[in-house]
């Protein structure tokens, strides 16, 4: 049975108790968050709050089918809340936490400041931030090495460039974006030192009308590869690479499909095994406050997608070569202190 619920009437429902299992439907032009829960094996549930929709092809789709996978391999209850907006983050947490989920997932690390209030009022439930940068007695944060994979795909980019002019596009700025936007940096300037990369941040990382338009300024500003991370505004970018005549990278998915002749490979994040990692690790209490950061060692879950047809052989070796590196340790990432302000730096290890 499928029934339909406003996520403020799924609000109102918890407080006469879910009873055995509720289908939630979330319908997709909705403004409203709306949540869909499907019944598992009792005494394990997991809920995960998602800012975008499940249909996205990137980032939000991925939590989704991580919670989906948790509930294949564990028999788990499980919910989502998609489309949360940044105003109802911790009412959509507490909701969940009251409603009695083991494990809360919260799906980027816009969600931090709301997982620190809700948490400590929850202390039997744990949170887990997808891209966060907490922990805690029952708060851990999962963090893919985001910049590992884009210094691979900055010795792509400064590899094919004819303008020396590279671009980095992200719907907001936080900790994440801005170490894959550092990991994509260190990678270019280990080809060409003197390589410009421009960043923007769009605010919105489902606005295709937003996209584009920054898309085309940095064309018309004269950069030639762009690396981007946004989720239904991401098929704006690399299409509009394609149609001007220049080159982009896919992310969390692998999207060369979506514009063959502009993108040169994809930064794939298999966040859905991730997420089913953990679940696994809570459901047998194994689950520690502490950041989870899963890199190039687990190839299952990160690494690059299909090569376009552009990248020439022996750039793909070099890239190959570094990712290899980059697994054994000769080739780590450490902090610094650059230009007043911490940020991290590539160290090659001395063999």
């Amino acid at each position: 049975m499928t029934r339909n619920f406003s996520r403020r009437e799924f609000i109102l429902l918890g407080s006469a108790g879910f009873g055995t299992s509720l289908l939630l439907q979330a319908c997709s032009n909705q403004t409203t968050p709306t949540a869909t829960t499907t019944g598992g094996a009792e005494g394990f549930k997991i809920a995960i709050a998602l800012p975008g929709t499940i249909t996205d092809k990137g980032w939000n789709q991925s939590g989704y089918e991580g919670i989906n996978l948790a509930k294949q391999r564990l028999g788990a209850e499980t919910t989502y809340v998609e489309k949360v907006p940044q105003a109802d983050q911790t009412e959509v947490l507490t909701d969940f936490a009251r409603k009695g989920y083991n494990l809360i997932f919260a799906h980027g690390g816009q969600f931090d400041a709301a997982i620190e209030q809700v948490a400590s009022q929850f202390p039997n439930t744990f949170f887990v931030g997808v891209n966060g940068n907490l922990k805690g007695e029952n708060i851990a944060s999962l963090r893919i090495d985001h910049l590992q994979a884009s210094y691979l795909c900055g010795i792509i980019g400064a590899s094919v460039t004819k303008s020396n002019k590279l671009a980095y596009i992200a719907g907001e700025k936080f900790p994440a974006t801005e170490g894959e936007l550092r990991g994509f940096e260190l990678g270019a300037k280990s080809v060409k030192p003197n390589i410009q990369i421009t960043s923007t941040f769009t605010g919105d990382w489902d606005d295709v009308a937003k996209a584009k338009e920054a898309t085309l300024a940095l064309i018309s500003s004269g950069v030639d590869v762009i690396y981007q991370w946004l989720d239904n505004a991401s098929a704006a970018v690399l299409q509009t690479a394609g149609e001007k005549g220049v080159y982009a990278f896919g992310n969390t998915k692998d999207q060369l499909g979506v514009a063959p002749k502009a993108v040169l490979t994809s930064a794939v994040k298999r966040l859905d095994l991730a997420i089913a990692y953990i679940a696994e690790l809570a459901k047998q209490k194994q689950v520690k406050g502490q950041i989870y950061t899963i890199g190039l060692e687990r190839p299952d879950i990160l690494f690059l997608g299909e090569f376009g047809t552009i990248i020439p052989e022996a750039v793909k070796q070099k890239v190959l070569n570094a990712k290899q590196e980059i697994v054994n340790k000769k080739i780590v990432f450490e902090e610094c202190k650059e230009a007043g302000k911490d940020t991290r730096c590539v160290k090659k290890a001395t063999t």
